[in-house]
């Protein structure tokens, strides 16, 4: 076995990607603090095709030098808007006919092994703030709320982690039956 190369790797170019078919999924970052989590949920959006993150309320926004140093120009290429709020992204993603799931620990939370994502269906996962995780409003206002079974000692995975294992899981099982 022998470790590729980066030019073997057969990446878009930025208008390649532009191009390209988007999957159904969209981020919804409520009041992440951490740039450098927001650079990797950039780097993520961008591996997996996402149709766009919004940023939302203490978010910060592109650009900026700790956003790229873990971006590595993804926010270059992945479509992404700022709002005030998140309530009124979820209110207009809804209103669009967009399921909206929240990433988070709560009363009737779906694991993520059990959630079977429909074709032809359009999903935004909002993931919240390294401490107090994702606001009670937006959970409360969201289709449903799914959550990453943790087994050890602690009860939280970081925000760009948690984005990765949740947004690879959909995306696998809307495109691969997985």
């Amino acid at each position: 076995m022998r470790k590729l190369k980066n030019e073997e790797l057969d990446r878009k170019t930025e208008a390649e990607f532009k191009a390209a078919q988007k999957s159904p999924i969209i981020l919804i970052l409520d009041n992440v603090r951490s740039l450098n989590n927001i650079g990797s949920v950039f780097r993520t959006a961008d591996a997996f095709l996402i149709e766009k993150v919004f940023l939302c309320g203490i978010t910060a926004t592109p650009p900026h030098k700790d956003i790229h140093k873990t971006a590595l120009g993804a926010t270059e290429n992945v479509a992404w808007e700022y709002a005030n709020t998140t309530p009124e992204v979820v209110e207009k993603l809804q209103k669009e006919n967009v399921q909206v799931w929240a990433v988070e620990q709560a009363d009737k939370a779906l694991p993520l092994s059990e959630f079977v994502p429909q074709q032809n269906t359009k999903y935004a996962l909002v993931l919240g703030h390294e401490v107090q995780g994702v606001s009670q409003e937006v959970v409360s206002q969201c289709d449903g709320v799914l959550e990453i079974p943790q087994f050890g000692t602690k009860h939280s995975l970081n925000i760009s982690v948690a984005t990765g294992v949740v947004v690879w899981d959909v995306f696998a099982k809307l495109q691969f039956g997985k």
